[in-house]
């Protein structure tokens, strides 16, 4: 398993980003909150992903100050005895330098006396817009503070920016400690799918009544006995028809033999995210409808991850997943021939829509819908217009973000048939996804969480060995 980075890994992201600030550039990157669940319970705790990029630091109540000459100053917690017997241990102020590589740590309380002193004489103050509640609001009131003293020679920012632009690029391309980790997380969820299969297998083999939350405790327990902090995401564990919601959580569902279940589920280890999604026969064997529609759906991923390789666009690995189902949607008679003379004639007039209504992949990382721009920054005043043929829409499009070594993304096509007088009955109520973390390498793409089997006849066989211990 990966280890810990030295603290000297953030640092040098401190220096990459103090670089793009500017002359008399000053950065302010809160931590998140902690927020109430309920009377006197919370949810549990997860940082700030920005923050974590820059600081390492997992603690709440904590925030980093940063100036385009490299100064870091953090503030956090201070040490209180007291409260560390109720709510944990904390690092404290005088610690932090060493441990994170500040230059300055100080205790959070002082933040509001500080920060206008902070302020005063830069040219440009950045944080992030839009992504934490209240801080804007915040800012100005330390730049007020600051404009109290232009009387005394003080001179105030004059500008802001959106710390989210410079950081979201540096977080696109992803180093080796941070694929490292992702590799490691998407392992540890691959074993946790294994375990659901298998325990779908064994219950329905034994006669015993199964239902979705089964699955889920599978799932969980895998990813807190490997280590992981938390699910990615809530887990998504869906039987029968239940498979064509496509946000669908685990529930009390009944999982019966004849079924098919998606699962979508992923565990987070030190702040990365994985997003695996299978499906399976609940029983072990899938049925002739079942296994021509889930072999449309792989084919159309193994054509997506031919696609997924540098210079390619974000873009490509979905077209080339639409075209391949576009022509299983014909070849099954889901889609009528008479009506769309080819895959083109689908592709072209969005008919494949009512069956695949999401786009293939997203960006992935310390998020599981990772930040970073899904247009190339280099062509944005590249725009061209086109009528949706469904909605009527004008669309303005721009030139899809060209893929480099690093960037990570998940290829994920899928089916839902939901019943249609025009779909045969065969079909009615089968939801198939299949879904892959990739790296983008210097000659393809690294799949992330193949350590599950993806193949049907692969799938049979492990769970139909689990059936029969």
């Amino acid at each position: 398993m990966t280890l810990n980075p030295p603290s000297s890994l953030y640092a040098e992201r401190r220096a990459r980003l103090a670089a793009q600030l500017g002359p008399g550039g000053i950065a302010i990157v809160p931590t998140a909150p902690e927020r109430q669940r309920n009377r006197d319970s919370d949810f549990p705790y997860r940082h700030d992903s920005y923050f974590y990029y820059l600081t390492g630091f997992t603690e709440p109540h904590a925030w980093l100050v940063l100036t385009a000459e490299g100064q870091s100053t953090l503030f956090c917690q201070p040490k209180d005895l007291e409260r560390e017997i109720w709510d944990g241990y904390r690092l404290g102020p005088d610690a932090a330098v060493a441990a994170l590589g500040m230059d300055t740590a100080l205790p959070v309380g002082e933040l509001d006396a500080r920060l206008p002193r902070l302020l005063e004489n830069r040219e440009r103050v950045w944080f992030p817009f839009a992504t934490h509640d209240g801080l804007a609001a915040r800012v100005e009131g330390w730049l007020a503070k600051v404009r109290e003293r232009v009387r005394y020679g003080a001179l105030c920012p004059q500008q802001q920016g959106d710390l989210c632009l410079l950081l979201d690029e540096m977080r696109l391309v992803k180093d080796a400690h941070e694929i490292g980790l992702m590799r490691d997380a998407g392992a540890i969820s691959a074993r946790a799918h294994i375990r659901a299969m298998q325990r779908s297998a064994r219950m329905l083999a034994a006669g015993e009544d199964l239902r979705e939350f089964h699955l889920e405790a599978e799932l969980l327990h895998e990813f807190r006995q490997c280590g992981a902090e938390a699910p990615a995401y809530g887990s998504i564990v869906a039987a029968g028809a239940n498979a064509c919601v496509l946000h669908y959580r685990a529930d009390r569902a009944p999982v019966k033999s004849g079924d098919l279940v998606l699962i979508d589920a992923a565990c987070e280890l030190h702040g990365y995210a994985s997003d695996i999604t299978r499906t399976f026969p609940a029983n072990g064997k899938f049925t002739g409808p079942q296994r021509a529609l889930y072999d449309v759906v792989l084919a159309s991923q193994e054509a997506a991850i031919a696609a997924t390789c540098p210079g390619a666009r974000f873009t490509d690995p979905h077209d080339a997943a639409v075209a391949v189902l576009a022509q299983g949607l014909l070849d099954l008679k889901i889609l009528n021939r008479i009506q769309y003379a080819s895959a083109e004639d689908v592709v072209a007039t969005r008919a494949y829509f009512p069956f695949y209504m999401h786009r293939t992949g997203h960006w992935i990382g310390m998020d599981v819908h990772d930040c970073g721009s899904y247009v190339e920054p280099a062509e944005q005043s590249q725009t061209s217009e086109r009528r949706d043929p469904l909605s009527g829409e004008l669309i303005v499009d721009r030139p899809s973000r060209i893929l480099r070594a690093g960037m990570a993304l998940t290829i994920e096509p899928g089916l839902y048939i939901r019943p249609a007088p025009s779909v045969p009955e065969a079909f009615h109520h089968l939801g198939i996804r299949i879904e892959d973390d990739a790296v983008v390498t210097q000659d393809g793409c690294e799949l992330l969480t193949r350590g599950v089997p993806v193949q049907a006849g692969a799938i049979e066989a492990l769970m139909q060995e689990a059936a029969s211990r």
